[in-house]
């Protein structure tokens, strides 16, 4: 569900920028709490 939540995030995030500079900050925030969101659910494990 998480997984889902996140996506849909980033995909809201990325519609949202309006430069390609943004778009790249956008990406790279979506990928920081996707890596952040993987490293609490493999702790929890």
């Amino acid at each position: 569900m998480t997984r889902i939540l996140l996506t849909i995030a980033a995909l809201v995030t990325l519609t949202a920028c309006e430069t390609i500079d943004g778009a790249g900050q956008d990406i790279e925030n979506a990928g920081e709490a996707i890596s952040s969101e993987a490293q609490q659910t493999q702790a929890e494990m």
